[in-house]
């Protein structure tokens, strides 16, 4: 994973002194909220219901287990003993005190992260496929781009303020798991017609208010033209985007209202008179940048092990944990494992301090110092000998993070929503516990199959509700919280956005509407097919039926 450099040492410490001045300023009353506001945001501190939240950065989804330690002491410390993992990789700690934050961000800089631009109209947190570097798919580490982009787009002169926030993705591996195509630009490593590797390059995804799946603006850029690529982007899009209208002010708004193609001519021209003659990034920058993320050594091993399959065969729980939270890794006799943090019950992506440090131990035993977050909300080991399993499983079960459902049901996306934010219409995580208790069932969920669960609390969608097979949004009506259903959504290469099915519910109603959608899926799928499939041949009309009535 990446080190930082004198550089970076300076320039985050430079920083937490600036805010603590700031922090300062603000108690003594010498600057308004109005005026603090801006600055607070930039430093990803955010003033919510009850109290201040802290959103910190985690670049690409990669922990140490030094980092995992110091969020666990910050928790324990500072918050209240958990934090928030997000759909952006990154960390939420909600009951920060205001006098405090300086004092987080400077233990944040002794493990080498920060809160710099997880808020505020900028490029936030770069995030990627949370198996890069390990993925048995993967044509390239795409971790190294990230990284270029990250300082690339810090406190960017041109870029510090543009008409709303600005999200990239990037992934470099078959399949897509890090949602490209719901970003402000999305990309993808692919093979070239000389068979060097570059990216396909997608722009104007996104969710909130009005969402959009990202349209292709070019089907391959070489890689050392991507930072001049990216910057006409953000310079066609700084220039006309709207700033008068924070609903109609993303980059997905401009590409949809001019049409990709009067969009992707003006980033050409752009790009034509802008970009340098050679490279964006010297090679040796470059070198330097990706010896970072060199793998790991790992002599191979045998891609069976007979102590895995014995256990596979004689305990069921085990079985399915190896089924669905285990993935092949790109090197034979390991696997990536995941974590998963949504046992029935307990809210979707909290972590306890506990749970953080001993997160941290297993990554040190088990994982070659290293950890990932992933944007549904979980933890992954990147590199487990397969032969380490069955000890694995035992120590997560014996600590409540081994349930087996990562893709299923019970693995859903939830925001925070009314409990916490204060952009929120309604209460997601006490929906998300019921969900999750009414299919707790191995079994069950097991015989429904993969199927991709997301939950908001709001129309900005940070739970993703828009991607999920089944969505749920929670919305105001008078004074009464509703929950509208969309389904046929996904995050994936075959990216959609759901269809709302009709008016919204109750919530306590909601559990049950879950049930007859899956009760109706079951009784209409074919052999071999999962929910979406299903959806995608039968429409809405018996789910609509089912929950509505006839027409």
């Amino acid at each position: 994973m990446y080190r930082y450099d004198e550089f970076d040492h300076a320039f985050v410490k430079e920083r937490v002194a600036e805010f603590r001045g700031q922090v300062e300023r603000r108690l003594a009353g010498k600057l308004t909220e109005d005026e603090f506001r801006p600055l607070r945001l930039r430093n990803g501190l955010y003033l919510q219901l009850h109290a201040y939240m802290l959103r910190i950065a985690i670049p690409y989804g990669v922990l140490s287990p030094a980092q995992l330690r110091q969020l666990a002491m910050i928790g324990r410390r500072w918050d209240r003993g958990y934090g928030h993992f997000t759909t952006r990789q990154n960390l939420q700690f909600h009951w920060v005190k205001l006098v405090d934050v300086p004092d987080i961000l400077a233990a944040l800089a002794e493990v080498e992260m920060h809160c710099i631009q997880t808020s505020g109209n900028c490029v936030r947190n770069v995030t990627a496929d949370p198996f890069a570097g390990a993925a048995h798919d993967e044509l390239e580490d795409p971790r190294a781009w990230c990284e270029i982009l990250r300082q690339w787009s810090t406190l960017h002169p041109e870029f510090s303020w543009l008409p709303r926030k600005f999200k990239i993705a990037v992934s470099g591996a078959a399949e897509d798991r890090a949602a490209i195509a719901f970003h402000d630009i999305g990309l993808k490593i692919v093979r070239g017609p000389n068979g060097e590797n570059g990216f396909r390059v997608f722009v104007g995804g996104g969710m909130g208010r009005t969402p959009y799946v990202g349209l292709e603006i070019r089907p391959f850029l070489e890689k050392e033209h991507l930072l001049s690529y990216i910057e006409s982007i953000l310079r066609v899009y700084n220039l006309h985007g709207r700033r008068d209208n924070i609903n109609k002010a993303r980059i997905k708004i401009l590409v949809n209202q001019i049409g990709i193609d009067k969009f992707r001519d003006e980033v050409e021209a752009d790009w034509a008179l802008s970009r340098k003659d050679t490279v964006d990034l010297p090679a040796s920058e470059y070198a330097r940048i990706h010896s970072y993320f060199t793998p790991p050594d790992l002599p191979p091993r045998p891609g069976l092990d007979e102590g895995v399959e014995q256990r596979r065969i004689t305990d069921p729980a085990f079985a399915t944990w190896l089924k669905h939270n285990v993935k092949p890794h790109r090197v034979p006799g390991y696997a990536s494992a995941v974590i998963a943090l949504k046992e029935p019950g307990r809210t979707p992506g909290d972590a306890s301090s506990d749970q953080m440090d001993y997160v941290a131990d297993l990554a040190e035993r088990y994982s070659r110092d290293e950890a990932r977050v992933n944007y549904t909300q979980n933890l992954i080991l990147p590199h487990v000998a397969r032969s380490g399993l069955p000890k694995l499983y035992d120590e997560l079960a014996g600590k409540g993070l081994a349930t087996g459902n990562y893709d299923l049901l019970g693995d859903m996306i939830c925001c925070p929503g009314l409990d916490y934010c204060n952009l929120a219409n309604a209460r997601s995580i006490p929906i998300a516990k019921e969900i999750a208790k009414r299919f707790a069932d191995p079994a069950r969920q097991e015989l429904i199959g993969p199927l991709r669960l997301n939950m908001s609390g709001c129309i900005n969608a940070c739970g993703h509700h828009h991607s999920g097979n089944i969505g749920i949004l929670g919305v105001d009506k008078k004074g009464t919280e509703l929950y509208q259903i969309s389904l046929g959504g996904s995050p994936k290469d075959d990216a959609a956005v759901g269809t709302i099915i009709g008016p919204g519910f109750r919530a306590e109603a909601v559990p049950e509407v879950i049930d007859t959608i899956i009760s109706i899926y079951l009784a209409n799928r074919n052999e071999g097919e999962d929910f979406l499939a299903t959806w995608r041949r039968v429409g809405a009309a018996p789910f609509k039926e089912a929950l509505y009535g006839a027409a």
